[in-house]
């Protein structure tokens, strides 16, 4: 029996047993919500060897839609135009806790976090690369910028076709 109930008045997790998978936020607001309080996401692709390869970056979250930004050139660029599936994770909230300050096992760390899994789109259209560093922006100031053609075109807008989103909370 799944017993959906309120952690706080931010989140909601499903409870089938006290094991990490069954903490599972339920609601796309709770998810959204740790979206945008989070500064920055850490981009995971993989790189030209098969091996991971993981990135921090600022990003843009607006109506199910996720926005990176980059420089036109790089390691990053080139790996994910050869695979663009990547795995995006976001973390917030976190906070140690114990049981007993002398055992080691006894203690944890509550948070809050989401996973996206999806595809990167290179943005191409500059009217499109306008609207995506708009979004980028408004995640970290209400201030209305002015972009000009040669920086549009000279910087990287990539949107995140999410496939998959799901929301994680411990402690809480």
């Amino acid at each position: 029996m799944i017993n959906c109930c309120k952690i706080t008045t931010f989140a909601r997790y499903t409870e089938e047993s006290e094991s990490m998978k069954n903490r599972k936020l339920t609601l796309q607001a709770d998810i959204e919500a740790i979206i945008q309080k989070c500064e920055a996401c850490t981009l995971s692709m993989v790189d030209d060897k098969g091996l991971p390869y993981a990135v921090p970056m600022n990003f843009g979250y607006k109506d199910k839609q996720l926005f990176l930004h980059s420089g036109p050139e790089g390691k990053k660029i080139e790996f994910l135009k050869k695979n663009p599936q990547v795995c995006i994770t976001f973390s917030s909230d976190h906070e140690l806790r114990y049981q007993n300050t002398e055992v080691a096992c006894s203690y944890s760390m509550k948070y809050r976090s989401v996973m996206i899994l999806g595809e990167i789109r290179f943005v191409e259209d500059i009217a499109e690369k306008q609207a995506g560093l708009d979004i980028i922006m408004r995640h970290y100031t209400e201030n209305t910028f002015n972009y000009s053609e040669p920086a549009l075109k000279n910087v990287c807008v990539m949107q995140v076709k999410i496939k998959e989103i799901n929301g994680r909370a411990y402690g809480y």
